[in-house]
């Protein structure tokens, strides 16, 4: 909240404390008691809802900046277009045909990461598809976007799904990074998302090690709560969430055999 409102907030409490102490015994103490309590959740109220229009921001403001950076390597790659296509007509006339393979072969997985982030999509959905493909392939883990539609068709706004798919992917990449970590073996995120019988379905799934049956029951309903470890917040759950609620959604989640998979279906709203 800041100094200024916590000095204020806190100034009122002690005024509060000191006519406790200045009035004799009566029924006013309960109305003091309930002042300074209620002044005191206020605080925590706000200060819980400042983190989390704080992290919203943060995560806005960087979703942006991939926006901007899948944005240049569009444009880099179509710049470069005319390049490729000129060193392999030289190979091919050249009859190099084996060299000719290799050179499409390093095109293609260059271009796949790009289509898969951009195809179809709305700018900065893409840009949060390319971030997080890119930092998962970074870490070693394999990555599917299985999208039967763009995720930009679901009836929320732009900033409403790159919260959502911020979030999701976000939690599945850490969670599988710590798994990999420690079962030495390469870890799998997935992203599927397509529609059913007037649903939007978008199933997340990734390795994760054993979360306690403590963090089960609460995940998805309170802050702090994470399948991440003591190191993280647990915010995304609860923005995650409070996202599909908002939008008249439902969500599910089952963890099995190292593996956690998150559930989400919204209305198809036309």
């Amino acid at each position: 909240m800041g100094v200024k409102w916590n000095l204020l907030l806190f100034s009122l409490q002690l005024l509060l404390v000191v006519i406790y102490v200045v009035l004799k015994p009566s029924w006013t103490y309960i109305i003091l008691a309930i002042l300074f309590i209620g002044i005191e959740l206020f605080r925590l109220k706000v200060s819980q809802k400042l983190s989390t229009l704080t992290q919203e921001n943060n995560l806005l403001k960087e979703q942006i900046n991939h926006f901007n950076e899948t944005f240049r390597i569009v444009r880099s790659e179509r710049h470069d277009f005319l390049k490729h296509v000129s060193a392999i007509h030289f190979m091919l006339e050249n009859g190099k045909a084996d060299e000719t393979k290799l050179y499409l072969d390093e095109l293609v997985d260059g271009y796949e990461e790009t289509n898969l982030s951009i195809r179809g999509e709305r700018g900065i959905v893409a840009g949060v598809l390319h971030q997080m493909y890119g930092r998962a392939k970074a870490s070693g883990i394999e990555v599917v976007y299985n999208l039967d539609l763009p995720l930009s068709t679901l009836p929320l706004p732009d900033a409403e799904i790159v919260k959502l798919i911020g979030n999701l992917l976000t939690n599945s990449i850490e969670a599988s990074e710590e798994w990999q970590k420690k079962r030495k073996e390469q870890a799998k995120v997935s992203l599927q998302f397509y529609k059913r019988s007037g649903l939007f379905l978008l199933i997340c799934k990734n390795n994760s090690l054993p979360i306690p049956t403590s963090v089960l029951d609460h995940l998805f309903q309170t802050y702090g709560k994470t399948t991440k470890g003591s190191r993280h917040e647990g915010l995304g759950t609860k923005i995650i969430k409070d996202i599909v609620d908002e939008n008249s959604g439902f969500l599910d989640f089952v963890y099995k055999d190292e593996e956690f998979t998150v559930k989400i279906k919204f209305p198809a709203i036309q």
